[in-house]
């Protein structure tokens, strides 16, 4: 286990990190996963972002382009750390040391869905807790999965993606760009 040191008066003492995991498939990150990680850091030492891979999902990104991506957003942020897991989400957070796990919740569906998994992730345990934090209304509609239908039927992707993103896509899907613009 990781301490930081806090001083208090005149007296210092260690105190454990606090690391969160934000574990998410992350393809593409968003302008809304960006504000959860943003808004996590006021509450957490740390957040180590996970991307996590899905045998299950086919992704529209490679892993090593959604890492590069999310790597670039927060460079100048060294409380935020990028890396790709697979396996259970609770045992990778056990394995990087995390007793917290962030999720952003977008709506009621949403937070249906997480509530499941809490409750698996409390079954196999019971010592990491999830910490969920609102979309703002600004983002509260952005989800990886529709920027992705976004991205396949030719539309704008300004405010819903970081522009150096919205620029890797374009140059590397060019038939994505919206109808009439260059």
């Amino acid at each position: 286990m990781q301490l930081h040191p806090v001083k208090v008066a005149e007296l210092t003492y260690l105190r454990p990190v606090k690391r969160a995991l934000f574990p998410g498939s992350f393809d593409p990150i968003t302008n809304g996963h960006i504000e959860i990680i943003r808004r996590g850091l006021t509450l957490f030492d740390e957040i180590v972002v996970g991307i996590g891979l899905n045998t299950s999902k086919q992704p529209m990104f490679p892993p090593a382009q959604r890492l590069k991506w999310i790597q670039e957003v927060f460079q100048n942020e060294p409380r935020v750390q990028v890396t790709t897991y697979t396996g259970l989400t609770v045992r990778f957070a056990r394995e990087i040391q995390a007793r917290f796990i962030l999720r952003g919740l977008r709506s009621a569906p949403d937070y249906e869905y997480e509530r499941n998994i809490d409750l698996l992730n409390k079954y196999l345990d019971e010592s990491i807790e999830t910490f969920y934090l609102l979309s703002s209304p600004e983002t509260s509609f952005v989800s990886s999965t529709l920027v992705r239908e976004v991205i396949k039927f030719h539309g704008h992707l300004e405010g819903l993606l970081p522009p150096h993103i919205i620029a890797d896509i374009y140059a590397t899907y060019p038939e994505s760009r919206p109808v009439g613009s260059k």
